[in-house]
């Protein structure tokens, strides 16, 4: 996973709340047995004027002008804000790989859903809870802004803007350091891959029958 330390990127504004996780990837693409390739279908029903299939190729799709994904000032985002209630609905872990396979490091909303929320710290992405006051400020500042970006530093726990104004965030230590050094649940467990090689070769001394690798 990658690691989260400070990250400084364009602000993708989706003015929209209760975002679900159909649509942020909806469930035909959930088909697919690979972890890889959702960055394309990310909120495919609103980017796209047909309706998508696994596997099809998007260039040649027909686009929603409208829609903020589309719009050149955004393209290059790496940042969402969006309103409260962020990735509710069902608990799909293809709802955080779109995200960051399509480039998405940061979410800024007032709030989540919990298994989203705490999927996207697994999948090193970093979901931001600020004040509905705050997100509206934001809001103001990304549209009045062409390419308007944000700093945001996960040691200090601050987002920051361009002009100094700084706002803080809280998260937890375990998920702060996790995300600091990249480690997913896979990482934590090699931590200890020592300690594991020595418990399974003293269990083969005691119960040597456990041994697969015997004739």
């Amino acid at each position: 996973m990658q690691a989260f330390k400070v990250h400084q990127g364009i602000v993708i504004p989706l003015d929209r709340e209760n975002v679900d996780t159909d649509a942020i990837i909806p469930k035909q693409f959930l088909k697919s047995i690979a972890r890889t390739g959702f960055g394309q279908n990310l909120f495919d029903e609103w980017r796209y004027l047909d309706l998508g299939e696994p596997g099809q190729d998007c260039s040649t799709r027909p686009i929603n002008p409208d829609f903020v994904l589309n719009q050149p000032r955004y393209k290059q985002g790496s940042i969402l804000l969006a309103r409260k209630n962020f990735g509710c609905g069902s608990s799909r872990e293809h709802a955080p790989w779109a995200l960051s396979q399509y480039g998405i490091r940061a979410l800024i909303a007032p709030s989540y859903a919990d298994i989203f929320m705490n999927n996207c710290f697994k999948n090193g992405i970093l979901p931001i809870v600020l004040t509905d006051s705050e997100v509206d400020r934001l809001f103001n500042e990304t549209f009045a802004f062409n390419g308007f970006q944000l700093t945001i530093d996960l040691e200090k726990q601050l987002v920051i803007v361009g002009d100094g104004t700084s706002y803080s965030f809280d998260v937890t230590p375990f998920r702060k350091y996790c995300l600091l050094n990249g480690f997913d649940d896979i990482g934590l467990t090699l931590l200890h891959s020592d300690k594991i090689k020595a418990y399974e070769a003293e269990r083969i001394l005691k119960m040597p029958w456990l041994d697969t690798k015997l004739p």
